[in-house]
């Protein structure tokens, strides 16, 4: 197989390839890409240097078979200018100069023929070599979309995997949180402040009832004081009157 074989191969395959099939059978999908990457830029080169290669020897080819045609276009004047020549001696009467320039004619006329089956025999060839370059063009232009389609999406793999290695992160920190929840902590502390509070609470309304016991003690001394002023006034005042009526 030849190189240019080769390489036509390698792009036929390349170009071919599922990279998302690839992708998710990859154990590291960025690794695998990256390999792809540098796999698709080396053999884009050797595809371009190989191609540029075909090309030349198809320019070449071409160069020779226009050199071929326009020979033979030249044979054939020089073959007619020859046998116009021949004819003017023929019809003047030098035979030996007619028959000269037959002679040349012939001679231009064989030299026609072989670069007229030169240019016959390279067309297949140049045929053979056109159809050859396209397929390679086309080829590497498969392999160039392919190569832009890894980058985009390599580039779009690392900017995912680099976002879910930032949520891992932050759900990892969160579980840590849950596990060891300070929150919890500073609820069992409320619960204790809330019960210290119902305590103190519950001293002042007790305090409260404390004094107003004794405010009512006095409330009622105050009133005892009251009727036993009013019982003495009392009798006093039915003493005087007694006194009075004595009189």
């Amino acid at each position: 197989m030849s190189n240019k074989q080769s390489i036509f191969g390698r792009i036929a395959q390349l170009a071919k390839a599922n990279i998302n099939a690839l992708i998710d059978q990859a154990e590291d999908p960025q690794l695998m890409l990256d390999q792809l990457v540098r796999d698709y830029t080396t053999n884009i080169a050797d595809a371009e240097s190989a191609i540029a290669q075909t090309i030349g020897n198809l320019r070449l080819l071409e160069d020779d078979h226009r050199e071929d045609v326009a020979a033979a276009a030249d044979w054939g004047r020089k073959a007619l200018a020859a046998s116009t020549k021949a004819d003017e001696f023929r019809a003047a009467g030098s035979a030996a100069d007619a028959d000269k320039f037959d002679a040349l004619a012939k001679v231009a006329l064989t030299r026609q023929l072989q670069s007229e089956n030169e240019a016959k025999d390279a067309e297949p060839s140049i045929a053979s070599q056109t159809e050859s370059v396209e397929k390679l063009k086309s080829g590497l232009a498969a392999m160039k979309e392919k190569l832009n389609q890894l980058k985009t999406r390599r580039d779009s793999l690392v900017a995912r995997a680099k976002t879910a290695e930032a949520q891992g992160k932050v759900q990892d920190a969160l579980k840590n949180i849950n596990v060891l929840d300070p929150t919890s902590d500073l609820g069992r502390f409320e619960d204790k402040i809330r019960r210290e509070e119902a305590r103190v609470r519950g001293q002042e309304e007790l305090n409260a009832s404390s004094l107003d016991s004794q405010f009512e003690s006095l409330e009622d001394l105050g009133e005892l004081t009251e009727v036993e002023a009013r019982l003495a006034a009392l009798k006093a005042g039915s003493g005087q009157k007694t006194v009075t009526d004595g009189q």
